[in-house]
């Protein structure tokens, strides 16, 4: 009787996933839940403290308003059909990402002392979930950083490319630039583990990563040597993404999906690193 009943069930009572499908599914939506909680959470701090916004928008706007339109003027740095304040304004919203997100790695430091760091370790949240989560929240701090330099942009007559796809490759591009450098500043927190010594390597890091990358000379002009550099920079990728997308008429030296494709892949791999080094920060 039980299995002619069983027979019997409708077939819409049946689930059509398999259960493997299933568990991949509610998985996925955990991971994504305990990504944006993680990203909740960093928005979170910066409401409450906006004003480093606009302390980081001072050098971005010093170096549009003073170098830029000096450079412009004196003609000295081959741009090709752009003026060179129209060159300049992708890669100074490249520096002020990085700048923002290289230092990012210092609130690691700061929660373990805290013993923030802690409660995360002992929660059921995948370690790649923790490190993702701070990548995005960077990338929220890095678009506030491109509307500043937008309307710098604007001031200054840069003749911007306002196409919706181009901005939403704007939008692309600078979040995976800042989860890029965010992430790498997370491992070099988890390696030295102290404030100081991160402050003197985060430092040290910015200036080359900025000068070694087509931010603000194209790498036709460059040496031999600092072109090898400037190839394997990522910056250089994200700075060429932004110059194609960011002005009316901009080209792309790479391509667009050579772009995309380094700047995915090295954040990625970034990603995996840093939940594998995350556990040391508090070792």
């Amino acid at each position: 009787m039980k299995l002619q009943e069983t027979a019997e069930l409708p077939a819409a009572s049946v689930s059509w996933a398999p259960p493997r499908t299933q568990t991949f599914q509610s998985g996925l939506i955990s991971y994504v839940a305990k990504t944006a909680t993680i990203v909740g959470l960093e928005i979170r701090k910066l409401r409450h403290d906006s004003t480093e916004l606009i302390t980081r928008a001072i050098q971005p706007a010093l170096w549009l308003l003073v170098f830029g339109e000096v450079f412009t003027q004196v003609r000295a740095i081959p741009t090709g059909d752009l003026r060179y304040i129209d060159f300049m304004a992708p890669g100074v919203l490249a520096q002020s990402v990085l700048f923002i997100a290289i230092f990012y790695g210092i609130s690691i430091i700061w929660e373990r002392d805290l013993g923030i760091v802690h409660k995360f370790l002992v929660s059921p949240t995948p370690r790649t979930a923790l490190v993702s989560g701070k990548a995005l929240s960077a990338g929220v701090r890095g678009l506030s950083q491109a509307v500043i330099i937008y309307v710098l942009a604007l001031l200054l007559s840069v003749r911007l490319n306002w196409d919706p796809l181009a901005l939403l490759g704007v939008f692309v591009a600078v979040i995976l630039g800042s989860a890029f450098f965010s992430t790498f500043s997370l491992i070099i927190a988890c390696i030295v583990k102290t404030r100081e010594r991160f402050m003197g390597i985060g430092q040290v890091l910015t200036m080359p990563l900025f000068f070694a990358s087509n931010a603000i000379y194209p790498i036709s002009i460059m040496p031999g040597w600092l072109r090898v550099v400037a190839h394997v920079n990522p910056l250089t990728y994200e700075v060429d993404a932004l110059r194609a997308l960011m002005l009316a008429g901009g080209t792309s030296t790479f391509g667009l999906p050579v772009d995309f494709a380094v700047l995915v892949s090295v954040t990625v791999l970034f990603v995996f690193v840093g939940a594998a080094l995350y556990p040391n920060v508090v070792r």
